[in-house]
């Protein structure tokens, strides 16, 4: 990453000085940069070019544009990389928002940024809204995708997690099963995601014999 981080720094000093820093490449440089610091971790260096691109792809491009829209993803995940969740949100929402507009309910990218801010709203412990957005992440996908395609079964996975958060366990080992099934079937048992549902339905499915196991004692004394 040294050596990208100093090519990517001296790139981009390039582009501003001889294409000017609203450049569309340079605005590229400038992203790449930043997904460099992203990627070791230097969440502050990210950040400080994250917002610098965003502003000028708003001014530039409009805040409809597809590069804007990025760029707004890309700084609502250092947002949250960095814990600052309100700020996260606040973006991940206008996006949302901007995303339906303009590409429609049904797009890709419409439901990655539907995925990205139902995540956020986990990780704020706000799990009515991540249902929320997650049950209808799921619908849209099998829908448009088919109930099999790694996506699908990715919010399937998702929605799962929110069930058990909060605690409706039944329903979320029954989603899980599901979802361990179709990846075994789509994507081969020995795959990575298959390997992780099945290892979370495991530890889910023992929790729950041993509360039922223990409301059976409790029930007899």
């Amino acid at each position: 990453w040294d050596e990208a981080e100093k090519l990517q720094v001296q790139n981009l000093e390039i582009c501003k000085r001889v294409l000017g820093p609203e450049h569309p490449s340079t605005l590229t440089s400038m992203n790449d940069l930043a997904a460099t610091y992203s990627a070791q971790g230097q969440w502050d260096e990210a950040e400080k070019l994250q917002v610098q691109n965003l502003e000028i792809c708003k001014r530039v491009l409009g805040p409809e544009h597809p590069h804007t829209l990025t760029s707004m993803n890309n700084l609502a995940s250092t947002y949250g990389n960095k814990g600052q969740w309100d700020e996260a949100e606040k973006l991940q929402v206008q996006n949302l928002e901007i995303c339906k507009r303009v590409l429609g309910p049904e797009h890709p990218h419409t439901l990655i940024s539907m995925n990205n801010l139902a995540l956020t709203y986990s990780a704020q412990g706000q799990w009515d809204e991540a249902e929320k957005l997650q049950a209808q992440n799921l619908e849209i996908r099998k829908r448009v995708l088919g109930p099999e395609h790694p996506d699908t079964l990715t919010s399937m996975n998702n929605l799962a997690f929110t069930y058990r958060e909060r605690g409706r366990h039944a329903e979320a080992v029954a989603l899980m099963k599901n979802c361990v099934a179709l990846r075994a079937q789509k994507l081969s048992e020995k795959h990575p995601d298959t390997q992780g549902s099945i290892s979370f339905l495991r530890q889910w499915e023992e929790e729950m014999e041993k509360t039922s196991a223990q409301e059976a004692i409790s029930s007899e004394g």
